[in-house]
């Protein structure tokens, strides 16, 4: 009986669905930051990033630089509005 009691909970176990846990606004952020900066065409979206001469892109970034793209390169830069936005689209 106790070994029938056993397997049943071992294949329960085995079937059950997996609990999924919920990414941190932290880790939203840098993804939506990862999909900005993918999505600029150039190659200098944000201060830190290197231009191809490999200098740093600094005040020379599509970042610092008035009108045009505005690429998001920071936490603070994204806000509650588009985590939440994220989180419904992808379900995460």
């Amino acid at each position: 009986m106790k070994w029938i009691l056993l397997t049943a909970a071992g294949l329960a176990a085995c079937f059950a669905a997996p609990v999924v846990a919920r990414d941190t606004d932290a880790q939203i952020k840098s993804r939506i930051i990862r999909e900005s900066i993918a999505s600029y065409p150039g190659n200098c979206p944000c201060p830190y990033n290197s231009a191809r001469n490999g200098s740093r892109c600094g005040g020379r970034s599509a970042y610092n630089r008035g009108g045009g793209y505005a690429p998001l390169c920071f936490p603070a830069d994204v806000g509650r509005a588009e985590v939440d936005a994220y989180r419904r689209r992808t379900g995460r």
